[in-house]
């Protein structure tokens, strides 16, 4: 047996046997932090180096080097050192008791073998920004070498900080409910779903893809991954019933990068950020509702408007199922999602509403002919292995944004960047959320949303609550634009994927998606200045600010898509992107000239539908 094969049948026991440990902590509950954390970092490293090897043969399969076998060596005694050692690593005093030589050469070893691993699974951006950030303690701020890596290896504070927790204790189990609802058939319910709903209408194919894709969002965190599976079905839809394939391509990549907003289950940053503002999952769904609504709806009303445009219309009848069908041949097969739902609203945790929600997806499955025909006892087996799998990048990169926060928690960095921030603004709110959302895009571009986040909590949202952000807002703010980069230029990860699909350019895509997802860009800006859109306040308060809000999405977009009931004349345009402003400002007076100018347009639009004469005079 040649060592590829050995890999290939070693990968997918500790794939399966990571999955159940998981699983099983959260039911019986969680080992000492270091130790659950530990192990959860001991399963990624293990499966990252076997599936990542250093090296590929001629015809690109894995060669398992004696390097890896040097990592995985070093990975081990690193580890070890710990589970042997836990009352030494608990009793000692950090930064008075000195480092033992097997402290030493432990912690160098497993700081190296973290962010080689992280460059083996998402790339060179978090490892050269890690390394950046120690550089910066050793070299500017002359930390000593053995205090650095007394807060990297041997406290929670570095490495095995409450990031890796939160991938240990949630994003594990919600990434293995994904790989289940996969493995039942979910997708195809979600893809009907949306076409029963919207297929028929005006540009009901880009619908589709709002629906499908947010729906989407509920199994999957990541963008790129959305695109890849909803998008070589809407995409060609799309591109058939007439829409341009750059619109086609931006349509898919905004809607599919939504799914990172969109509760119940968001992408694995959502859960970092309840840990960091020690507050339940559930309160960050709330928190994200209103904000996720408005950007799908926004995106909905750019297909509506652009497919009225250009006198699009929906799929035949004989294309699109009929909603009572779907939901009585599949609708079961949403009981899962409200297992997750009804438990958080019942107070119990997101992991153990998570798990609950995984172990039904089978039976849920197995309800129905329909969707029981083809399950096997092996698919089981394939989720646990898909679930360990997909957790990977999450993993990694939250043990290596621990050495980011460990860098930065012990040289101060993060109250110096706030001064600077708060100096370069000059102490404008709006100038420093500019300077956010650009640090967020530029972070977003070479990393995933979760270690982007997190350096952005560090270094800039202290700068947002310095100006009078209220804590949460500052948060969603960040998280919002670690999140758009996928759709911004000119590293736009969820574009690319969605251009090639629908061979479109990638620059004419690209910014045919800032434009669909113009609002996405701005909503950030409205919940800094009205909290009531993170349903913080008196349910009044909230209710009126997402209805203007809402009003507003919609005529942003109809003012950059040119249409309302029929397509609008320059100034008319004008008028409404105007009243999207003042509608997304906060104010009853605000609102009120917003609403005014909408009026106006329609008024307008409708005289010259009687008499298209005015029209050519204006």
């Amino acid at each position: 047996m040649d060592s590829r094969t050995l890999v290939g049948r070693v990968v997918a026991p500790i794939g399966v046997a990571m999955a159940l440990y998981h699983m099983w902590v959260i039911a019986m509950g969680p080992p000492q932090a270091l130790i659950f954390r530990g192990i959860h970092l001991s399963f990624a490293l293990a499966l990252v180096l076997l599936i990542y090897p250093f090296a590929r043969d001629a015809a690109g399969r894995r060669r398992f080097i004696w390097l890896d076998a040097l990592l995985f060596g070093g990975a081990a005694l690193a580890l070890g050192h710990l589970f042997i050692n836990l009352d030494y690593f608990i009793d000692r005093i950090i930064y008075i008791d000195d480092l033992k030589p097997l402290d030493i050469v432990a912690a160098i070893f497993l700081v190296v073998i973290v962010l080689d691993c992280t460059r083996r699974v998402i790339g060179w951006a978090l490892p050269i920004t890690a390394l950046a950030f120690m550089g910066h303690a050793l070299f500017v701020t002359q930390v000593d070498p053995l205090t650095l890596l007394d807060q990297l290896y041997m406290t929670t504070e570095g490495i095995f900080g409450s990031t890796l927790g939160v991938s240990a204790a949630y994003v594990m189990i919600f990434v293995l409910f994904g790989a289940f609802m996969e493995r039942t058939g979910t997708g195809k319910l979600f893809m009907d779903f949306a076409l029963a709903l919207t297929g028929r209408q005006a540009g009901g194919p880009g619908k589709v893809a709002v629906v499908s894709s947010s729906l989407f969002g509920t199994i999957s965190g990541s963008a790129v991954a959305n695109v890849m599976v909803d998008g070589p079905i809407t995409i060609p839809l799309m591109k058939r019933s007439g829409f341009r394939p750059s619109f086609a391509a931006a349509v898919e990549s905004v809607a599919s990068t939504g799914g990172q907003i969109m509760p119940p289950i968001m992408g694995a940053a959502a859960f970092v950020m309840a840990e960091f503002l020690a507050v339940p999952y559930a309160t960050v769904v709330l928190w994200a509702l209103i904000p996720a609504l408005l950007y799908y709806i926004a995106c909905f009303g750019a297909v509506h408007f652009e497919a009225k445009r250009r006198g699009l219309h929906g799929l035949p009848a004989h294309e699109v199922p009929r909603l009572f069908s779907v939901l009585k041949e599949r609708g079961h097969l949403f009981i899962p999602v409200a297992v997750i739902l009804g438990g958080m609203f019942m107070g119990y945790s997101a992991p153990l509403c998570a798990l609950a929600g995984t172990l039904a997806c089978f039976p849920v499955a197995m309800l129905r002919a329909n969707t029981r025909e083809g399950l096997r006892a092996e698919l089981v087996w394939d989720a646990l292995q898909d679930g360990a799998r997909n957790t990977l990048a999450v993993a990694l990169a939250c043990a290596c944004a621990g050495l980011v926060i460990g860098s930065i928690t012990l040289t101060g960095l993060g109250l110096t960047f706030t001064n600077w921030v708060v100096g370069l603004s000059q102490n404008s709110l709006v100038l420093a959320l500019m300077l956010t959302a650009v640090a967020g895009i530029i972070l977003g571009m070479g990393m995933p949303t979760t270690p982007a986040y997190i350096v952005m909590v560090s270094l800039m949202v202290p700068a947002l609550m310095k100006l009078g952000v209220i804590e949460p807002a500052a948060h969603m703010f960040a998280f919002y634009f670690a999140i758009l980069s996928a759709i911004t230029p000119p590293v736009a990860l969820a574009v690319y994927a969605a251009a090639s699909l629908a061979k479109a350019n990638i620059w004419e895509a690209g910014w045919a998606a800032v434009r669909t997802g113009a609002a996405g860009f701005i909503v950030p800006f409205m919940f800094v200045y009205e909290p009531a859109l993170l349903a913080i306040g008196e349910w009044p308060d909230i209710l009126h600010a997402a209805a203007s809000a809402t009003i507003g999405c919609l005529a942003l977009a109809a003012g950059l898509y040119g249409y309302l009931i029929r397509p609008a004349l320059m100034w008319e345009r004008g008028l409404l992107v105007a009243a999207a402003i003042c509608l997304i400002k906060p104010g009853l007076a605000t609102d009120l000239i917003g609403i005014g100018l909408i009026v106006a347009v329609f008024v307008s639009q409708k005289a010259i539908a009687r008499d298209p004469q005015l029209g050519k005079a204006s």
